[in-house]
């Protein structure tokens, strides 16, 4: 907002300096309001919506308690704490200027003050008001972009993320190992009504029964041998906020039957102690565990399942994501360019078309591992097909695709139009969409290849 949108409020007991501020202002902003008496405060706040209130530290008021300017200023806040407040002070009483500040003031100005300060001033909190808006949209907007991607599974995935994020629903997230879970749970709490409060990271898969249960729900002193001192677990120190579980799949049954009766009576009893605990937590899990594997109740509890997963997000694996492949990988290069002191280093047309027919059994990170190797060991401006290394471990497991066995053109161009077709279920317009064809373009090929 601007300085000539904004609507003034004044109220100071000095006629003189209301006439003055409303010269100075009456051509500078939308409208400007004065008022001698503090008492009128909350009739004029409820009957105009002002960006700004000047208000004077001292008056000759009814309340004569020596720090006027504090008692209105919480009077304010108690009736609008959306309006930015400037308090008017004299140099006496700058100590008190500063207590009003920790008190929800946005600043303050010191008379007599020079007319181009004054106008300052209002400039810089008309931006104040304007830049956490600002901040926290570009915050939200970061938290979706930093998982890149602008292929159409990766949008389709944004838009249920923003769906979903503001509500409180239980979230169980599910995806192959490096494909950004964790990003995921960190997006959909940065989304939600609880980002204030705390997010709360434990990877359950990898404790023990003793320690699922002193991390999760806390001890007392001596509940165990290694009990020297009480401790918060895990989802007391969450309430209020988020709790993320990853590696939802890997805890055994009896973990589950423990975690199931704190998810029902949402309350824990610290080990040691017979006392619950009232808790409040939104909860998001994780797990590279398949949703077929989870229905098995010989593995995991349905029970459970229905707790933790009012919404299930499946993030895709990179070997969907089609040109979503490039563009990660350019992000890794600028990354690794800045961390290891490197020139601007660029994909060679070879080094692209490798990184697009690879299949990615590691996902993101391996393509992140691949790209950091290339840029250490790079020497030139420009990657090639041989400076970019996959994993020897991952490669064993990589399947053989048509792709990568045939050198003719037509033959490529049938398998590709196959896998392509295969992987949109059929769908000619998501198909046509992902190789840059119309959808008659697309028919024509697959009459001329017999498909």
């Amino acid at each position: 907002m601007n300085l000539r949108q904004a609507n003034i409020l004044v109220v100071d007991d000095d006629k003189d300096v209301l006439t003055a501020v409303r010269f100075l202002l009456k051509s500078e902003v939308k409208s400007i309001v004065t008022e001698t008496n503090p008492e009128n405060l909350r009739k004029l706040l409820s009957e105009n919506s002002f960006d700004i209130l000047m208000l004077d530290m001292n008056f000759n008021s009814s309340v004569n308690t020596g720090n006027e300017g504090l008692y209105w200023l919480r009077q304010v806040k108690s009736w609008n704490d959306k309006i930015s407040v400037i308090m008017i002070t004299a140099y006496a009483d700058i100590d008190l200027a500063v207590k009003c500040l920790k008190e929800g003031a946005i600043d303050f100005l010191v008379k007599p003050w020079h007319n181009e300060s004054l106008l300052q001033t209002l400039k810089e909190v008309l931006e104040k008001q304007t830049s956490p808006q600002k901040r926290q949209a570009g915050k939200e907007q970061q938290t979706i972009t930093e998982i890149i991607g602008n292929s159409e599974i990766m949008q389709n995935l944004f838009r249920k993320l923003e769906k979903i994020a503001p509500t409180d629903a239980n979230v169980l997230i599910l995806g192959e190992n490096g494909t950004g879970k964790d990003l995921i749970a960190q997006a959909i709490y940065n989304l939600s009504l609880r980002k204030a409060k705390p997010f709360v990271k434990v990877d359950v898969g990898a404790l023990t029964d003793t320690l699922f249960e002193s991390e999760l729900f806390g001890h007392k002193k001596g509940a165990f041998t290694d009990a020297r001192e009480d401790r918060i677990g895990m989802i007391e120190a969450a309430s209020g906020g988020t709790l993320f579980m990853d590696e939802i799949g890997n805890i055994s049954l009896q973990q589950q039957a423990k975690l199931l009766t704190v998810l029902q009576n949402r309350q824990v009893t610290r080990l040691g102690t017979n006392t619950p605990i009232p808790v409040d937590i939104r909860l998001i899990t994780a797990t590279n565990v398949p949703f077929a594997e989870l229905a098995n109740e010989q593995r995991f509890r349905k029970d459970l399942i229905y707790r933790i997963n009012t919404v299930e997000i499946t993030v895709p694996p990179l070997r969907e994501r089609g040109n979503d492949i490039i563009l990660l990988a350019r992000h890794f290069l600028q990354i690794y360019e800045k961390k290891y002191l490197k020139g601007q280093i660029q994909l060679s047309e070879s080094a692209k078309n490798k990184l697009m027919t690879y299949n990615y059994p590691g996902n993101v990170r391996e393509l992140q591992y691949a790209i950091e190797r290339a840029v250490i060991m790079s020497e030139g401006e420009m990657l090639k097909a041989e400076d970019i290394v996959f994993s020897p471990i991952e490669q064993k497991q990589q399947p053989t695709t048509s792709l990568q066995t045939t050198h003719n053109l037509e033959d490529l161009a049938r398998n590709t139009i196959e896998q392509v077709i295969e992987k949109h279920n059929g769908n000619i317009s998501r198909a046509a969409k992902e190789l840059g064809l119309t959808r008659a373009a697309l028919y024509r090929r697959l009459n001329k290849y017999d498909i």
